[in-house]
């Protein structure tokens, strides 16, 4: 049987190195390439064509939301499982939606990861025991809240959107962390705005909380 061929995309050095080795004592992995942001993962499975990716979330040029989107448009056949230190819910659904077909934590035991990265080649999907108990609770809380929000009409991103504002995230970090523009932020914020029949932040986070909105957040 062939080997298992990886591409490792981060862009800490330590990281790459580290994995490179760790990895590469494995009998049935070989490592095809190493990426420093999204950009060269992509090219890098454009040249070399590995089985599996491991991707970053946080990388510049290009993240690795961003390049998991592009690489499963491409090649669909590449599994990426994404190894970050992101622990938020949002992280892991972003990931998901984009076709990754694995979320792993870096403090992963080298060996654990060896034999994820196995599960993923074989066509498995993997998801940390601890992810899936936070994905779980967070769409519980989606489920209750999306009632209680039904009066105002506000649509599930909308909700998601408020629950950040509401929390005193600026504009730029709730972009950051639901993968928008800020500029779709900004328009999310207005019709929140038109909706809750309100003029700013302070008097939308009042009305979210005083009506329940967040209490499960």
């Amino acid at each position: 049987m062939s080997n298992i061929k990886v591409l490792i995309a981060d862009d800490q050095e330590l990281i790459l190195e580290s994995l490179h080795i760790v990895l590469s004592m494995e009998e049935d992995i070989e490592i095809a390439s190493l990426a420093k942001n999204g950009e060269e993962a992509i090219h890098g499975c454009e040249q070399f064509q590995p089985n599996i990716v491991l991707m970053d979330i946080n990388m510049p040029v290009m993240d690795g939301v961003a390049a998991t989107a592009l690489i499963k448009k491409r090649f669909p056949d590449i599994k990426i499982i994404m190894l970050t230190s992101y622990k938020e819910v949002e992280y892991v659904l972003a990931a998901l939606s984009h076709g990754a077909e694995g979320y792993l934590l870096k403090a992963i035991h080298p060996k654990d990861l060896a034999a994820g990265i196995r599960v993923v080649h074989a066509g498995g999907t993997l998801i940390t025991q601890e992810m899936a108990g936070k994905m779980i609770k967070s769409m519980n809380m989606s489920n209750s809240s999306a009632v209680k929000s039904n009066k105002y009409g506000l649509s599930p991103r909308e909700l998601e959107v408020l629950h950040k504002l509401a929390s005193g995230l600026r504009n730029q970090d709730i972009a950051e962390a639901l993968f928008l523009s800020e500029g779709t932020v900004k328009n999310y914020i207005s019709t929140i705005y038109s909706k809750l029949h309100v003029k700013g932040r302070r008097e939308a986070a009042r009305i979210a909380r005083d009506s329940g909105i967040l209490d499960h957040k």
